[in-house]
């Protein structure tokens, strides 16, 4: 057996629930990508990209399923890792460029509030999308309440990636809308690993939007002097 196959087929007991090793893992890497961005690492895009890779086959459970692994397909969340990963190849290529453009030892991202036009400009933008994300979610065959939740993670979760990409402090505060919605919906529906790892993401969510107002208000201090 390769160890690819070893892996896609690996599963954990827990109590009755039989859980795909690649959730926990995608988990894990995603947790250490919310890490890595709050500390403005370059690193943080191919960590969260490997991880994120791995959990958009787990929600696509009937594509992806072996065993008694769960097996429902969730497109908003699978949409949500594949959407992430290709905003995360942007934030990539971005981050590294700033990087190469400044000093040694200089951050990748200088953190910093939205403008009062990027807020008009995004505002729109965002209902838009999350309209647009509901109609195809809801062709593909999920309704009811867990619809409108699907979409929201989906669409926070593109929000909150393109505004870390660009330095905007307020992505973190989109990440805890979305982490208090994708707890429930994971435990809901059997996504233990995840659930559980969306709850731990949220005092370093909180935590990174704290350090990156920190970071904001005296870098705003040592620009205006």
């Amino acid at each position: 057996m390769s160890l690819i196959k070893w892996f896609f087929e690996s599963t954990i007991h827990f109590g009755s629930k039989s859980i795909a090793l690649r959730e926990v893992v995608g988990g894990i890497l995603g947790l250490a990508s919310a890490i890595l961005g709050a500390r403005r690492k370059t690193l943080a895009w191919p960590v969260g990209i490997l991880g994120d890779s791995l959990l958009f086959t787990v929600f696509l459970g009937a594509v992806f399923a072996y065993g008694d692994q769960p097996s429902a397909n969730f497109y908003g969340q699978a949409s949500r890792n594949l959407l992430l990963i290709i905003v995360s190849v942007y934030g990539w290529i971005r981050w590294s460029a700033h990087k190469r453009k400044g000093i040694t030892g200089q951050a990748a991202v200088t953190p910093r509030w939205t403008t009062v036009k990027e807020k008009q400009l995004l505002a729109p933008v965002v209902v838009l999308f999350f309209v647009a994300s509901m109609q195809i979610f809801k062709a593909l065959g999920e309704s009811g309440t867990w619809l409108l939740v699907d979409t929201w993670i989906f669409t926070g979760t593109a929000l909150a990636t393109y505004g870390m990409s660009r330095g905007y402090v307020e992505f973190w505060l989109v990440w805890i809308a979305v982490d208090c919605v994708g707890v429930p919906f994971a435990f809901k529906n059997g996504y233990y690993p995840t659930g559980t790892l969306y709850a731990i993401y949220l005092p370093f969510v909180m935590w990174g939007f704290i350090s990156w107002l920190r970071i904001s208000r005296t870098e705003k201090l040592s620009t205006s002097r």
